[in-house]
């Protein structure tokens, strides 16, 4: 027996590890483009002049109050695609503020922009819940 994975952000969900239904929500398509949109403005090349704690502050806020809205249902990959996508859009402004060329990964990698500047890990947000990760 097949389960579909419903395209409605929400409607019944099936548990991973036990297969029992359940009624909840997840992102849709459109709420995760929009944040890959605030992301990406917040990041953008005219906003230099701002200090890398100022910009990963507003990036926090904007992760934080989006996850707290969809922390109930399966949410795991959409916060996977977030947190990926915002690593690397961080490291593109910070080479592009401190003129470094490449993509920044051995000069700013994962422990210096979640451990120095503090940026938000949205897996870890949710990894002690249960219902997130199905």
């Amino acid at each position: 027996m097949q389960f579909h994975r419903p395209t409605h952000p929400f409607g019944r969900f099936y548990s991973t590890q036990t297969g029992r239904a359940y009624l909840g929500t997840r992102p849709s398509k459109k709420s995760v483009q929009r944040m890959l949109r605030k992301i990406h403005e917040q990041t953008a090349h005219n906003r230099c002049l701002r200090t890398a704690d100022e910009v990963v502050q507003g990036i926090n806020r904007t992760l934080r109050g989006w996850a707290n809205y969809f922390q109930l249902g399966p949410v795991t990959k959409a916060y996977r695609l977030l947190d990926r996508y915002t690593t690397r859009r961080l490291r593109l402004w910070l080479c592009h503020k401190h003129r470094v060329q490449g993509s920044g990964t051995s000069r700013y990698p994962n422990e210096y922009l979640y451990g120095d500047l503090g940026l938000v890990r949205l897996p870890q947000l949710t990894h002690n819940l249960p219902w997130a990760n199905a």
